[in-house]
């Protein structure tokens, strides 16, 4: 099959990364394709139904477009969904291609896709922080007939079988899954929560609280820099939603998962939770890159960068990376920072090109 020649520039993932960092070369006059996996916005509509952002739709956009929903509201998977699909309709983007495999060369990188080998000059990695779901090893302990799902293929209650509900990780995702089913079943809560923002806060001070979190909590403040290894490691702070909400919602919370019984059943301090028919896993997600030759990550698997460049590939970045410069690197509204930096070092290599 043919080599198709890029332009210049590929970058890879047409969700909030990918879209900002087009938007960006773009106005750089840089000459871009993005290549997408699959539909702009689509992945948005295999979330679960009820599923809302926890940011205001204030700060939701993309550069160069508001979110469109009223202040202080928090917006629907459906509603970002559209914001995504019509965003990606101006920008070059190209759905229905993936890339299975990254390689240097000496005249630039070879990427091998579902559609053929293709050529760039330069490349940006976004395909965001969501891409391989993380389900701890005992999971494979409990027993046969205990109904298992990751938060990622959580829909509704309808979708889980009747019995009690343990729902492990007490993030943002898990605490609104856990509320939600315990409308229909009864419903148990494992792990320890991260700090939560009072309501009151985001409620009267939300500009403000953003302002902080966007510029004070970045890896240039001494703040941002304590902040990052908790975040990548452990996950944001709760926003919208906190345990407390649960608790009066029925859920019965519980310390962290930590062993599971001879019988099968989930077990904490000794004592296990035999009601327990369904888990479903809300432990996030763990980055895959294994298909980039060459590249350097850190323990956690991300990538090494200097603020989206990967030093060891020249022409390689990055962009979506969780506190890549700041706590606000992965959110809708605040990935545009990097996508513009990101922007700006491929228009300075495409120079020297």
């Amino acid at each position: 099959m043919a080599v198709q020649q890029a332009g210049g520039t590929i970058v890879i993932g047409a969700g909030q990364a990918g879209l900002a960092t087009a938007f960006h070369l773009s106005r750089l006059a840089i000459d871009c394709e993005v290549l997408e996996q699959g539909v702009p916005g689509d992945s948005w509509r295999h979330r679960w139904d009820s599923l809302r952002l926890f940011t205001p739709a204030q700060h939701c956009g993309l550069p160069g477009r508001r979110f469109p929903a009223p202040r202080g509201t928090f917006p629907s998977r459906d509603q970002t969904a559209a914001y995504l699909r019509d965003y990606a309709a101006e920008l070059p983007v190209t759905a229905g291609v993936t890339v299975t495999a990254l390689r240097r060369t000496d005249a630039g990188f070879e990427l091998e896709t579902s559609q053929g080998p293709r050529t760039a000059a330069q490349v940006v990695v976004a395909t965001g922080a969501n891409t391989v779901p993380r389900i701890p090893a005992l999971a494979r302990r409990l027993a046969p007939q205990m109904h298992q799902l990751h938060s990622s293929d959580y829909r509704n209650p309808g979708s889980v079988p009747d019995g009690g509900v343990l729902v492990v990780g007490s993030g943002t995702s898990g605490v609104q899954i856990a509320i939600e089913l315990a409308e229909t079943h009864r419903v148990w809560l494992a792990g320890k929560a991260p700090f939560h923002i009072p309501d009151a806060l985001l409620k009267y001070g939300g500009d403000l609280y953003w302002q902080f979190i966007h510029r004070a909590l970045t890896r240039r403040t001494p703040l941002g820099r304590k902040v990052a290894p908790k975040t990548v490691a452990h996950g944001a702070p709760l926003i919208s939603v906190s345990t407390a909400d649960a608790e009066r919602a029925g859920v019965v919370l519980l310390p962290r998962l930590e062993s599971v019984a001879d019988t099968g059943a989930p077990s904490f301090v000794g004592q296990s939770i035999p009601d327990v028919t369904t888990v479903v896993w809300a432990t996030g997600f763990r980055p895959d890159y294994a298909w980039i030759s060459g590249l350097e990550r850190d323990g956690h698997g991300w990538p090494l960068t200097d603020r989206g460049a990967a030093a060891a590939l020249p022409g390689l970045f990055f962009v979506g990376v969780p506190f890549q410069f700041g706590l606000t690197s992965a959110l809708l509204g605040g990935v545009g920072r990097d996508a513009r930096h990101v922007a700006r070092m491929v228009a300075a290599g495409q120079r020297t090109i």
